[in-house]
């Protein structure tokens, strides 16, 4: 699985991943924590640590959300994609958006080969 989620990441998303592990280990460093210690604030094993510290993208965003959480950070994921500051998101008028979104069958035509 882990192959499959990376081999569809555009390549601008893995460079964040990886930048954003990166980062997750210097804060970690910063603030003296040792893995162990942070795997046990988590709630995570050793090992799904070191993969969130190279930005596995296979890592659930509630482990990362964590981290941040611990790091003093808050709760970042609740700003994100607030629909107050997603802009191209207020150009739609939010009161006609459909409760679900179905795909439809395509159309066949009379004489159509499909």
């Amino acid at each position: 699985m882990k192959s499959e989620v990376n081999d569809i990441l555009p390549q601008p998303v893995r460079r964040s991943l990886v930048k954003f592990g990166a980062d997750l280990s210097i804060a970690r460093r910063k603030r003296r924590l040792t893995v162990a210690m942070m795997c046990e604030r988590l709630g995570v094993s050793k090992s799904t640590w070191r993969r969130m510290e190279k930005g596995d993208a296979t890592v659930s965003m509630g482990a990362y959300s964590q981290a941040l959480f611990v790091f003093g950070f808050g709760t970042p994921f609740a700003e994100m994609v607030d629909q107050r500051h997603d802009e191209q998101g207020l150009l739609l008028e939010v009161e006609h958006l459909p409760k679900r979104v179905t795909s439809h069958r395509p159309i066949s035509f009379p004489g159509s080969t499909q």
